[in-house]
């Protein structure tokens, strides 16, 4: 029998790898992405100070559907806005461990369609 590693422990060493190559400043914080079964959240975190700068997520009660695609995208757009009220418009995007592909990706191009630059 083939032991297959566990897929969240893999998801974790990837985010790990990824956290060591990119960090959250005051000028550039970084757009971090969670991905549940069945919701997505974000947050605009600066790592100097160890600070949430600004969140959204799924369960946010303008967001209808939960964990699809059109609601990632809903995700990304609300958390642009949510950025421009406090003057963010470069952020450094942080996938969380998980493949740029789906609701991680509609999640992304919600927030470039919303006025964040990454």
């Amino acid at each position: 029998m083939v032991s297959r590693p566990d897929s969240k422990k893999a998801r974790a060493l990837r985010h790990k790898r990824v956290r060591g190559k990119i960090n959250g400043t005051a000028q550039c914080p970084r757009l971090c992405v969670f991905r549940s079964t069945n919701n997505i959240y974000a947050q605009i975190i600066d790592d100097v100070k160890g600070v949430t700068l600004c969140s959204a997520s799924s369960l946010d009660k303008t967001i209808t559907g939960g964990g699809n695609k059109e609601a990632a995208k809903a995700v990304g757009k609300l958390i642009a806005e949510r950025a421009k009220e406090q003057n963010i418009t470069d952020v450094v995007f942080d996938r969380g461990g998980n493949i740029y592909h789906g609701r991680v990706k509609e999640l992304a191009e919600g927030a470039r369609e919303g006025g964040l630059n990454f």
